[in-house]
């Protein structure tokens, strides 16, 4: 099984404030799969640390009011068009990027909505599963879990 994977969940520090939110029933998930992790704010240039972004009416925008979402976008866009053939996304919650069932609502207030991030929807459009972190392993249970996940990278280009 090849398993694309939100990068700050295997514990790289790509999160917007530098740091990752490694975690341990995800890594344990992945044992024994291939893994490719993506970043797609990374992928698209963007540094680490950077400002904050959320969502606000489809647009990802910080919040100065600066619209990122082109740059945003393209992110999500390099991250398919160099990601091959997956069979499952375990994607981040909340994020701006990778929220499968809710993200930030574009106040910075800390609330959340219904909605997708840029990279979610447009794996949920190129037909491939996606599941966030507070899922898995309710939806998977233990299936998988065994002695060593292959970590793969997506090839530069």
């Amino acid at each position: 099984m090849r398993v694309l994977v939100s990068a700050c969940l295997l514990g790289r520090n790509c999160k917007y404030s530098g740091g990752n939110n490694r975690n341990e029933k995800v890594l344990a998930f992945l044992q024994g799969k291939e893994v490719v992790p993506v970043c797609p704010e990374v992928e698209a240039g963007l540094p680490v640390p950077r400002p904050p972004v959320e969502i606000r009416r489809g647009r990802v925008v910080r919040k100065d009011g600066r619209d990122m979402d082109d740059i945003y976008r393209l992110g999500a866009a390099r991250v398919l068009s160099r990601m091959g053939k997956v069979d499952l996304a375990i994607l981040k919650s909340g994020s701006p990027t990778c929220g499968v069932h809710d993200i930030y609502d574009g106040t910075f207030s800390g609330k959340k909505i219904k909605g997708r991030g840029v990279l979610a929807e447009a794996l949920v459009r190129a037909g491939v599963p996606v599941v966030d972190e507070k899922e898995l392993l309710s939806a998977f249970g233990a299936v998988g879990i065994g002695t060593g996940a292959v970590l793969s990278s997506i090839p530069e280009g």
